[in-house]
């Protein structure tokens, strides 16, 4: 290694050759990178949706989703599995293990469902699908003044053709009005007056409205097709066709009995933005689209539509490649503060020179990652650029410590050339050691489960390329830039030329005497009485490490599962019982958005009282569909239809508005003005993204459906009494009033069987499905079924007749009875067994959701099981991902901490000092914790980003440490003064590193912009930690490596009776002894 930089260092044209090199493939590198707003993530869910027309929850549940469920046991790779039976349909969601392929578990699983032989007739074709995932990209509505729905339909999807022909864009999702189909209403009366029944009305469609082929005529000189093209898409054409002749001989077409027309299905669905009715069109991006390309040329689209038409207008309602560009922004301008607070403080400290070379280092080590960043499937990303700050402060280490031994070497009157050799290969082991240890520290990211190993294994991927391609820039071209420039010069040969360095070289000379007398003033007598006084120090450090675990365990320092994430938009949703009238739903969801609208107006009067612009921008209300329903996985949303509204309101952007005014504000007031709605089975007002899921969600297990419901009530009225939380929700609604229908003794006399009956009740009620109609890329379906009105009273079905075998008709009421009750609206099953699901928001976001959830497993949970045995209580959510973490933490860290002391047990070539090195990592969380208290924040899942950074350049500073001390011993210095000169020499390395770190870090601390807030976490952990990691590295180190040595020597006296030399245990002087007794 000696060689090599030897030979850059006396070489000039390679070293610029090899930054060439960087600096262009690097920003070739950087232009082929794709933008998109968290990391790419591997598909992991399978779905499985298999529509029952006409069949009830328990009936989907029974004939197909047990029969599923048990045949996907044994298959392995798959984690779980959860279902829902609904009216009409199921689903089940497989979720797979990370270590499998998931398209060989996709196979696996589609052979599972082929070999049930069982299912019911009537169900239709299962798809089975792989989840892809996607990322919202922008979302945008359509409306217009006095257009009907229809016609914004057709315009919406003209709008979705044009977005698709655009380069990047695919997942494109439109909203705000139900599905089309054909209705074909009878009129009983007209049934019995021409004596016809439904199965003739749908034989008569099947039989005419038909394209079909009937072979080909090939003559001598040409071919013939022969078919008949007699199909029809639209109702003004159906009502023609011709069912029989009556008694006359008269054509009794379905016009004579039925009424035909094309309308929207009953399944109620509509959005409205700002009070006017709108369709919302939502595009997503894949794993291969970029982000912020595709937004760029729908903002285009929509600036383009909107001059053109007058009458009607694109909205655009929420941009996330607007928010990416914020935090992209904020990181880049923080980070370039903290980079010139670097260059500033290092040309104070050393020189203006030395500072620039050392900072020159941060780019091309960037540039030289963004090489490769692409074959790992990097993306430009929240998570990605957290990993370019985290690693700034280890480059920034690393760098230092070499230029400052470098120019330790120059300052002993050695060569600039010599000084750059000699100091590099000086720290070479302990540099190589402290990169190979980070890497190791950061590649517990890459091995952990859930979803922190799968959103911050980038941020450990960019550390990593960051890290190994600074080991070329700082051993090889660092060295050779000190070498070769002016940084290693004293004199200036033309001074007015260069007044500026002359002036900084006085402000050199300023920094090095503060330097030396921080060192000898401070620095110095603290390390000689710690070291005499060694057994007090220790205690001092433990007794501070001890209060803070008690300062954490007493709550009093707040531990939290994931951040909160601040949002610009408040979320509503309502949910009413099962079959409540649309016109109740509507204007209950309407009061809860008058009440926003007031609330938004006060906001506006108490801060923005000298602002023109609205605090809400807009506000989108939904009939039918929630807001938590927009999930790409189909069949797992909230059940629509008319119990169901949401509204979403789009604040002024969190960096446009005042800083005082925050979204959980808005949300409080909404909550404050609408009060409790009466009747009301879920009222939700959220305010910011849930990372992870629900704070705190539980589910209850059993198969035992009366226990199940008994510990469904009992934790809903406890967790609704709990002042800590809020939102209480469950998806176990009542379901709608169900008609259980019996046949009297009669009918059995008269021929009717329950089978029979039911389905002449289904088709007048619920429809029959004749036919499917493709038009355009549409599938509509035409369905037989009484007109609305008859089927909104009771009086028809008494009154229906129903047509006996021998084709009497008889009168409803004369065959049957029924009793009404509330039935099932879904059924949930999680691993094979019944599901109720519960879920809660924390009252106060600065509430730990994690002391929430351990205090309700340790006082309502336990009770909960004694009471209903057969319950199984599983926490999910938040909680889940948390313990997911945890669980891979246990086997992952355990081996990073032994591999770590592997590297420096072989970069030292002892078993006490890699330990004494690991040591100090818990020491140095006390001040991670406290800073946590100090800017409020609770210690969470972005801190143990921090942390492990902290323990990159704490490893690092030690080995710097520790390198020295043992060089000391090798050229004769006496143990103290090994540990005390050691501690002197490497002081301002090691001070800068912390100083340069600290202040590169303060403008995201003191950054009071909603964007930093998920990032504070970060900057805390690393910040506070690298302060106190100083005093650990300089003062305790030295400690434990006294106490160490005595320790050692009263062992060896103890076995070997003999009193040795305090240098003489130690390993570095065992070492170079046995060499010196083999030259011998």
């Amino acid at each position: 290694m000696k060689n090599i930089i030897r030979y850059f260092v006396n070489h000039s044209i390679p070293v610029n050759i090899l930054i060439l090199f960087f600096i262009i493939f690097g920003i070739a590198g950087t232009i082929s990178l794709k933008s998109s707003f968290f990391p790419l993530i591997s598909p992991k869910f399978i779905t499985i949706n298999a529509v029952f027309p006409g069949a009830s929850p328990s009936e989907v549940e029974e004939s197909i989703i047990v029969k599923i469920e048990n045949n996907l046991e044994g298959i392995a790779g798959i984690n779980r599995t959860t279902s829902t039976s609904r009216e009409n349909s199921g689903s089940v969601l497989v979720e797979t293990d990370t270590d499998y392929d998931i398209d060989e578990i996709l196979i696996e699983v589609k052979n599972g469902i082929d070999k049930i032989s069982s299912f019911p007739n009537e169900m239709e074709p299962i798809v089975v699908s792989k989840v892809e995932e996607q990322e919202a990209t922008i979302i945008f509505s359509l409306s217009g003044n006095e257009i009907d729905l229809l016609s914004l339909k057709n315009i919406s999807k003209k709008i979705e053709n044009d977005l698709r022909e655009m380069d990047g864009v695919s997942q494109i999702k439109i909203s705000g009005f139900p599905d089309e189909e054909i209705e074909i209403s009878v009129d009983e009366n007209k049934l019995s007056e021409f004596n016809i029944n439904f199965n003739e009305i749908a034989n008569a469609i099947t039989n005419t409205n038909i394209l079909i082929s009937g072979g080909n005529i090939k003559t001598n000189e040409e071919e013939f097709l022969i078919r008949s093209n007699n199909k029809n898409y639209y109702a003004n054409e159906l009502d023609k066709i011709i069912i029989k002749k009556d008694e006359n001989g008269r054509s009794v077409k379905i016009k004579d009995v039925a009424t035909v027309k094309d309308k929207f299905s009953e399944t109620q669905k509509s959005s409205f933005v700002d009070l006017k009715s709108a369709v919302i069109i939502s595009v997503s991006s894949t794993n291969s689209e970029d982000l912020i390309e595709s937004a760029e040329k729908i903002n285009k689209y929509i600036d383009d539509f909107n001059e053109k038409n007058s009458s009607l207008k694109l909205t655009l309602l929420r941009d996330y490649s607007e928010v990416l560009r914020q935090r992209t922004n904020l990181l880049l301008e923080n980070g370039g503060i903290g980079i010139l607070l670097v260059l500033i403080l290092l040309s104070i400290f050393l020189n203006i020179r030395l500072a620039f070379w050392v900072a020159f280092s941060i780019p091309i080590s960037f540039l030289g990652m963004l090489i490769f960043a692409g074959q790992f499937d990097i993306t430009i990303n929240l998570m990605s650029l957290f990993g370019m700050i985290v690693v700034i402060g280890i480059l920034v280490d690393d760098g230092i410590v070499i230029a400052e031994n470098i120019y330790r070497h120059y300052e002993k009157g050695k060569s600039p050339k010599q000084a750059a050799i000699d100091g590099a290969i000086e720290v070479l082991p302990a540099i190589v050691s402290a990169i190979i240890t980070t890497i190791i520290a950061f590649s517990t990211l890459l091995l952990l489960d859930g979803d922190v190993g799968n959103y911050f294994g980038e941020v450990a991927m960019i550390v990593i390329l960051t890290l190994l391609v600074s080991l070329i820039e700082a051993l090889v071209l660092l060295p050779a830039h000190l070498a070769n420039s002016k940084a290693l010069q004293n004199k200036s040969k033309n001074k007015k030329k260069y007044n500026f360095f002359e002036f900084m070289k006085k402000v050199n000379v300023k920094g090095s005497l503060l330097m030396n007398w921080i060192r000898d003033k401070v620095y110095s007598p603290a390390l000689k009485f710690s070291l005499r006084n060694r057994f007090i120090s220790l205690c001092g450090f433990i007794v501070a490490l001890m209060l803070t675990i008690s300062s954490v365990q007493g709550g009093i320092i707040g531990l939290d599962f994931f951040p909160v994430i601040a949002s610009d938009i408040v979320t509503v949703d309502l949910k009413m019982p099962y079959g409540t009238n649309v016109k109740k739903t509507d204007s209950i969801i309407s009061m809860i958005e008058k009440n926003a609208i007031e609330s938004g107006k006060e906001l506006e009067m108490q801060y923005m009282s000298d602002d023109n612009r609205s605090l809400i921008q807009y506000i989108n209300k939904n009939i039918g569909l929630g807001a938590d329903n927009m999930s790409m996985i189909v069949g797992f949303g909230e059940v629509g239809g008319s119990s169901t509204a949401s509204l979403e309101i789009y604040l002024l952007d969190s960096e446009k508005r005042p800083q005082n005014i925050r979204s959980s504000m808005l949300a409080s007031l909404i909550r404050e003005k609408t009060g409790d709605i009466v009747g009301a089975e879920k009222f939700i007002v959220n305010d910011a993204a849930n990372f992870g899921g629900s704070p705190v969600s539980i589910s209850i297990m059993s198969n035992n459906v009366d226990e199940l419901n008994k510990a469904k009530n009992s934790l809903l009225n406890s967790l609704r009494t709990n002042p800590q939380l809020t939102d209480v929700t469950h998806n176990d609604p009542l379901g709608s009033k169900e008609i259980n229908i019996k046949l009297k003794e009669n009918a059995e006399l008269l021929g009717f069987d329950i089978k029979k009956v039911m389905a002449q009740i289904r088709y007048s009620f619920f429809g029959l499905e004749i036919q499917k109609l493709q038009r355009g890329d549409e599938e509509i379906k035409v369905w037989l079924r009484f007109d609305k009105n008859s089927r909104e009273f009771m009086e028809t079905l008494d009154n229906m007749k129903i047509t006996s075998p021998s084709g009497e008709k008889v009168p409803f009421n004369q065959i049957a009875t029924y009793n009404i009750f509330r039935g099932d609206i879904s059924i949930n099953r999680l691993d094979g067994k019944r599901e109720i699901q519960i879920n809660a928001n924390l009252n106060d976001p600065n509430i730990s959701a994690a002391d929430v959830v351990f205090d309700l497993q340790s006082n309502l949970i336990p009770n909960l099981k004694d009471q209903y045995p057969s319950v199984k209580v599983s926490f999910e959510g938040q909680y889940r991902e948390a313990n997911k973490t945890i669980k891979s933490a246990y086997t992952v860290f355990p081996l990073a901490l032994f591999l770590i002391f592997t590297v420096i047990g072989f970069t030292f070539r002892t078993y006490s000092q890699p330990f004494l090195l690991i040591m100090l990592i818990p020491f140095s969380l006390t001040t991670v914790a406290w800073g946590h208290l100090f800017h409020s924040f609770p210690v969470n899942v972005i801190s143990l980003l921090g942390i492990i950074a902290l323990i990159g350049i704490l490893v690092n500073d030690g080995l710097v440490y520790i390198s020295k001390f043992n060089s000391n011993l090798k050229e004769g210095m006496s143990f103290d003064d090994s540990l005390f000169e050691a501690g002197k020499e490497r002081f301002r390395a090691i001070f800068l590193t912390s100083v340069t770190t600290i202040a590169g870090l303060a403008p995201i601390i003191l950054e009071k912009s909603f964007q930093a807030q998920l990032l504070k976490p970060m900057a805390i952990s690393i910040a506070y930690g690298i302060a106190y990691a100083t005093l650990l590295t300089l003062i305790l180190l030295p400690i434990l490596l006294s106490i160490t040595n005595s320790v050692k020597l009263a062992i060896h006296w103890m076995y070997y009776g003999q009193k040795l030399n305090k240098r003489d245990i130690e390993a570095p002087v065992i070492e170079l002894n046995l060499k010196n007794e083999n030259k011998n």
